[in-house]
C-alpha cells in the first residue's frame, strides 16, 4: 500500500514545518517532548544526519518529507504483512510510525489486534501512546485521537 493524501496531511498537521528562520530556511531543534536528541528538522525529520546547527530550505524539508513517508510506508507494510487493511487503517498506522517509530508499532498491542481482525480494539489502542518522558502531552493526545478517527473511518 501507499500513503494517501489523508496520511500526509495528518502527519503535516501535527509535525508542522517548524523553526523557520528570518532567512526563510528551517533550523534543526531538539525533540520538543524531552528537549534533547533526537534532533528534528522540517516536517518532523529525524536521523543521524540531523544535528544542531543544521538548516534546510523549504524544498529540502518537502523533499525529505516525501522520502521519509515513503520509507515509513514500506516498513509499515512489512510489519502488517498480509493482514487485511483498509487505506485509512494503513494511513493511520503510517502516521503513528512516523511519530513513534516502526519498532513501537511492530511490538504494539495495536498491531497485534489489527492483525487479529479486532479493528475496534486496535483503534482503541492509539490513545495509549500520548506520553513523552512519562508526561501526557496535549499535542500527542490530539494526534492519537486524529489517528484513531482516521483508522476507524470508512
Amino acid at each position: 500500500m501507499t500513503p494517501s493524501s489523508a496520511c500526509t496531511a495528518l502527519i503535516q498537521q501535527f509535525e508542522g514545518c517548524a523553526k523557520k528562520q528570518p532567512s526563510g530556511d528551517f533550523a534543526a531543534y531538539p525533540d520538543p517532548g524531552i528537549g534533547a536528541a533526537p534532533w528534528t528538522i522540517g516536517w518532523g525529520t529525524t536521523g543521524a544526519d540531523i544535528t544542531p546547527g543544521l538548516t534546510w530550505t523549504q524544498a529540502q524539508c518537502d523533499s525529505r518529507f516525501i522520502a521519509d513517508v515513503d520509507a515509513f510506508a514500506a516498513k509499515v507494510s512489512a510489519v502488517i504483512g498480509g493482514a487485511a487493511t483498509t487505506q485509512h487503517q494503513f494511513d493511520a498506522m503510517v502516521s503513528f510510525a512516523y511519530n513513534l517509530g516502526v519498532e513501537n508499532l511492530a511490538g504494539s498491542t495495536l498491531l497485534k489486534l489489527h492483525k487479529a481482525g479486532d479493528y475496534a480494539g486496535a483503534q482503541a489502542q492509539f490513545v495509549h501512546w500520548d506520553e513523552a518522558a512519562h508526561k501526557v502531552l496535549p499535542g500527542l493526545e490530539r494526534r492519537r485521537e486524529a489517528e484513531a478517527a482516521l483508522y476507524g473511518s470508512a
